[in-house]
């Protein structure tokens, strides 16, 4: 009987002795979560209970319990590392499901997706059109596709003074006549492939407090517009500040340019010409430069045209039970019964924790001071079983040469 207890003790004290050897060789393994071996005592008994006398049998290995504790966060410098502080797991799939991990040291392979180190691919919200997300679906978080499109510029805004002081020129207008005009003001545009062009813009006085805007692209005319003041020096005409001009060929194979131009905060005034600022709404297509992830997961793309964009957020996901999530390996998970149906949300939100980019969760048992004392501990409860075992084996050497003389 005392064997039997005793071989059941070396056995408890092995899973222990297994589990924080686990532990310790995973202290540096990102996203680890440990885990604890729990033990119950087996114990004989008649069949309604009556004996009060009976001895327990040993222990049993009842579980390992995952301990889902918060790991350390270390900072790191990339953008692509992500930790969450507090509840929540990040969402990947794996090709032939969704599976969840704390691991978010995540890279881009050759495709632009971002993936773990195992080749799962990380699950956001995509954008919904009206600057948020769409929280009903999940989609591969992609960087190539990440792209910034060629826009035209299609408004050019001045804000510019013309000499009050100014005389009518006396030769006709001509581009190649400096003295046809009063100012110029050049500024570069885009067509609808990203091509720039030269724009200038060419003022004429007229008369008293009347001018004219002369546009041309490229060397081409896009049409003449009539500006006129008040005697306060302020803009009169056109009403709204908005002078159309023509569409202009530009022979390229892109769209025809029209432009528009604002010069509501044009003055005329005794002063010198001031161009002041000019602004188009136009650029270039733009390659990605970087990705900046908030704590509420925004995945925000930046591009070498200077525009950015949001196009995705983090999903993340919870569970009623994280204890119940059945481990996979690669410090994955995925849901089980026990574990209840993942919760999706957002980072930053309800019961969802935090999220850090550029940041690592350590694993929860890098700390080994308490791994070598428990340890310690399992270490003293294998000897002192393996002692019993040798002092019944003692006793049963005695009692067989007692009945053996």
């Amino acid at each position: 009987m005392a064997l039997n207890t005793a071989l059941s003790g070396i056995n408890a004290a092995q899973s222990d002795l297994n589990v924080i050897a686990n532990n310790i060789a995973n202290a540096n393994t990102t996203g680890f979560k440990g885990s604890r071996a729990e033990f119950a005592d087996v114990y004989a008994v008649t069949g309604l209970n009556l004996n009060s006398t009976a001895v327990g049998s040993g222990a049993r290995l009842q579980e390992v319990a995952q301990q889902f504790s918060q790991g350390d966060i270390q900072t790191t410098n990339n953008s692509l590392d992500l930790a969450i502080s507090g509840n929540g797991f990040f969402v990947v799939n794996n090709g032939s499901g969704v599976t969840y991990t704390r691991a978010g040291d995540f890279g881009k392979d050759p495709g632009g997706y971002v993936t773990t180190p195992g080749g799962s691919r990380l699950q956001v919200y995509p954008p919904n059109g009206a600057g948020g997300f769409d929280t009903s679906t999940l989609k591969d978080l992609n960087l190539v596709t990440a792209q910034s499109n060629a826009t035209a510029t299609s408004l050019v805004t001045m804000t510019s003074n013309l000499p009050a002081s100014d005389g009518v020129p006396a030769n006709p207008f001509s581009t190649s006549d400096s003295t046809s005009f009063n100012d110029a003001a050049p500024v570069t545009v885009y067509d609808s492939q990203g091509g720039s062009h030269q724009a200038t813009i060419y003022y004429v006085k007229t008369g008293t407090n009347s001018w004219n805007a002369n546009l041309y692209v490229d060397g081409q005319s896009a049409g003449t517009q009539p500006m006129t003041f008040n005697a306060n020096g302020n803009l009169a005409t056109p009403a709204n500040g908005m002078l159309a001009f023509n569409s202009v060929n530009l022979g390229n194979g892109s769209s025809p340019l029209t432009l528009s131009l604002n010069v509501t905060n044009t003055t005329q005034f005794g002063t010198a010409y001031s161009a002041g600022t000019i602004v188009q709404n136009g650029f270039e297509a733009g390659t990605l430069s970087n990705i900046d992830i908030d704590s509420k997961g925004v995945v925000t793309a930046h591009y070498s045209n200077n525009q950015s964009t949001q196009i995705g957020q983090v999903a993340i996901a919870n569970f009623a039970n994280v204890q119940g999530l059945r481990q996979l390996g690669d410090t994955t998970w995925a849901a089980s019964t026990d574990s209840g149906v993942a919760v999706m949300g957002t980072a930053s939100t309800g019961q969802f924790g935090t999220l850090q980019s550029g940041a690592l969760e350590s694993s929860n048992t890098a700390d080994t001071t308490a791994q070598l004392v428990n340890m310690i501990q399992a270490q003293r409860d294998y000897q002192a079983n393996a002692q019993v075992l040798s002092t019944d084996n003692t006793l049963a050497s005695a009692l067989f040469n007692a009945v053996s003389r």
